[in-house]
């Protein structure tokens, strides 16, 4: 990757960020440091200084100042290079014991220049100035040290930060490098997928971080566009296979018609065949409009609070005797004090339940039970739709699904191949899992849609 991209990268630039806001707190932190740090020395020297001047005074006892004397002599000798000073006068001003010839210095604790004792260099001292039984002592230390250690820690706090940029800059451009090489996988992928090969995918690391979690999304968006386009490409082909046959049969009643037509006869029978055909090729058309118009989502503002039950009992009410002239049984079973509402829209799900039904009865025998069992447990009202009948192959059971597919390939009986993919649909609409299996014998279709919390079961 260039540099200039990592240089321009998103992480980059955080990183830079991040160690612009790490580098002022360490300043603000250091600075704080720096200052305890100076503010204890000082602390610790005027202690020092006190306790000194102190020793020295106490020194002179009964009027004898040769005491006092000798442990100023003391405390010079034992001072190198003059870190510290000591000047002791008479009362007349005259020098009797002491390091230094002249010492000038406010009373109490002051800082003074090294001239101040008459010395080489432009350091500064820290002074104790008073009196002793009419004689001057001055007492000094130098800063050299305290100002030296002071340099030292403003330094080592200097080197720190300048070493934690370094470091941040250095784990910046390694971030980046890693970001932009996932990122650049990503791009790869939707370039691939953008020129039609909708089997590209993101390859995924399984550290389950942000960026894996959003790959992980666009491969499930990026199999729900290839599965929308499969779709889209078998219905294009279940299209031109079904509706040939139709639209061929509705060409040759037509061109009967005609022929009757010139001859003198009558063809209100051809032309009364032609519309029912062209009617039925109108409700394919129709079916397939409004199944593509659920999956994109619309009529969900239509949604209300949907008793289920209720639902269930206007449709026993309507195919029970249906069922009955065909010979067979349709039963509802449920829990009777829980209406097992659901989030949704009446009409679409009376549809769902309807298709299932009218399935039931037309492909079960006659003798056969179809029941209708709902429930509603941890959240979820289940919806379940059996009959003993001869059922579909589970190799099948993917496949009904789609539009326009039939099991009977000859298409011989009445219908469009379309009622199951409407049930799809809906559900799908409504948030709810669809399901087939063995009802041994028959076929069992269970649905599971999302409870309104607050109900009983819920």
């Amino acid at each position: 990757m260039p540099r200039s991209e990592l240089l321009r990268s998103t992480a980059f630039r955080l990183a830079i960020v991040f160690s612009g806001l790490f580098l002022l707190a360490f300043g603000v932190a250091g600075f704080l440091a720096y200052r305890i740090i100076v503010t204890d020395l000082n602390d610790r020297l005027d202690r020092t200084l006190l306790e000194t001047f102190d020793m020295i005074s106490r020194s002179y006892t009964d009027g004898d100042v040769e005491d006092l004397i000798g442990t100023v002599q003391t405390y010079s000798a034992e001072s190198q290079q003059h870190q510290r000073v000591f000047y002791l006068a008479d009362p007349s001003g005259k020098l009797i014991a002491g390091n230094v010839t002249t010492a000038i210095a406010n009373s109490g604790l002051t800082t003074v220049s090294s001239q101040a004792f008459a010395l080489p260099g432009d350091g500064d001292f820290r002074t104790r100035r008073g009196m002793v039984a009419g004689n001057e002592l001055v007492v000094a230390i130098s800063l050299d040290e305290t100002e030296e250690f002071a340099g030292l820690v403003l330094t080592s706090f200097a080197w720190a930060a300048a070493l934690a940029v370094a470091i941040a800059v250095a784990a910046g451009l390694a971030i980046a490098s890693a970001v932009r090489r996932r990122m650049n996988a990503i791009a790869g992928t939707m370039d691939q997928v953008g020129q039609g090969e909708l089997a590209a995918r993101i390859p995924l690391r399984g550290s389950n971080d942000d960026l894996d979690v959003l790959s992980g999304q666009i491969n499930t968006a990026l199999d729900r566009l290839a599965a929308l386009v499969e779709g889209m490409r078998q219905v294009s082909v279940d299209i031109a296979h079904d509706l040939k046959t139709p639209l061929n049969r509705l060409s040759i009643i037509i061109e009967d018609a005609l022929e009757k037509s010139e001859l003198g006869q009558a063809n209100t029978d051809d032309l009364l065949a032609a519309q029912l055909e062209a009617g039925r090729i109108n409700d394919t058309f129709e079916a397939l409009l409004r199944i593509a118009q659920l999956e994109s989502g619309a009529r969900r503002e239509r949604f209300v609070d949907v008793s289920i039950g209720e639902v269930l009992a206007v449709l026993l009410e309507a195919y029970e005797d249906v069922a009955l002239e065909n010979g067979q049984t349709l039963t509802i079973t449920g829990p009777q004090d829980n209406p097992c509402n659901i989030r949704g829209d009446r009409d679409l799900l009376t549809q769902l339940f309807a298709n299932l039904i009218e399935n039931a009865i037309r492909h079960a025998e006659g003798g056969s039970s179809i029941t209708v069992d709902i429930q509603s447990h941890h959240g979820v009202v289940t919806v379940r739709v059996a009959d003993n009948g001869p059922g579909i192959p589970a190799v099948e059971r993917d496949k009904v699904f789609r539009r326009l597919y039939r099991l009977e390939k000859s298409r011989t009986t009445e219908g469009t191949g379309l009622g199951l993919s409407m049930v799809k649909a809906i559900a799908d609409l409504h948030g709810a899992t669809i399901g087939l299996a063995d009802a041994l014998p028959g076929l069992s279709v269970t649905l599971s849609f999302p409870a309104i919390t607050g109900q009983i079961g819920a």
